[in-house]
């Protein structure tokens, strides 16, 4: 899907309709990992001879949702947006 660099798009912020620059969001590596209690939890079931975990494994969906940042040029406000419905194929910005 193509997308312009800059659109008309509505700032809370400034309360009015302006020119926002967009930008991919992405996640930083290693989200949602490290010592939380599911975590801590899982790893001390699995570690011995006790067979599997409970609970069933999660599917990964194929195709994702494009989550976008706009940028308010006027104050610099930063709104998430997506664009689409489900995709495979990535946003293609500054077209």
């Amino acid at each position: 899907m193509k997308v312009p660099k800059e659109i008309n798009a509505y700032c809370p912020k400034c309360n009015k309709h302006t020119i926002h620059t967009i930008k991919l969001y992405s996640k930083g590596p290693g989200f949602g990992i490290g010592m939380n209690l599911g975590n801590r939890r899982r790893l001390r079931k699995l570690s011995g001879y006790h067979g599997k975990v409970k609970g069933q494994a999660t599917k990964k969906k194929i195709s994702t949702r494009q989550k976008t940042l706009l940028k308010c040029k006027d104050c610099g406000y930063i709104v998430e947006r997506v664009f689409g419905t489900r995709t495979k194929k990535k946003l293609e910005i500054g077209s």
